[in-house]
């Protein structure tokens, strides 16, 4: 339903910083790149917390698949190009990443959104990182979105 030319899929439970709109318009102009996302900084004060961060910023700078934890932004051309968003219950962000990263490798803006670290504190930060790597490597080897989105809650 969005009728911008630069659309911006992010979680519900980021906050952005106020400059987010000038970071995305200098990432996307002049770039050659048609897609992107920010780090991320997750709010709890658990040391690992800044361990978990610090994996999933590398883990997205080197795969170039971004989740929707670090505000996925895109020109709406890349977008229809790519297919949009898969009806899925799961893993929607890194099909679209992978994707878009077809066209072009993403920009990555460094400033960092603040995403809740609610599930890493209630299922404990290890078992959730355990969590989260079975359900991409299930995803990975063709595994049913539908059955992952059951583990995943």
């Amino acid at each position: 339903m969005a009728q911008g030319e630069i659309l911006w899929f992010l979680h519900a439970d980021t906050q952005v910083p106020e400059e987010a709109h000038h970071l995305i318009l200098d990432a996307l102009t002049g770039t050659g790149v048609s897609w992107g996302h920010f780090a991320v900084r997750l709010t709890g004060r658990q040391g690992m917390l800044r361990v978990v961060e610090r994996m999933m910023n590398l883990r997205s700078r080197m795969s170039g698949i971004a989740t929707g934890d670090q505000g996925i932004f895109v020109a709406r051309s890349a977008y229809d190009n790519a297919g949009g968003i898969s009806d899925i219950p799961l893993m929607e962000d890194v099909e679209l990443s992978r994707r878009l990263k077809r066209h072009s490798r993403p920009a990555c803006v460094r400033v960092p959104l603040r995403t809740s670290s609610r599930r890493w504190e209630e299922g404990g930060v290890l078992r959730t990182i355990v969590l989260m790597w079975r359900l991409r490597l299930a995803y990975a080897l063709g595994a049913d979105p539908g059955r992952l989105a059951r583990h995943y809650r």
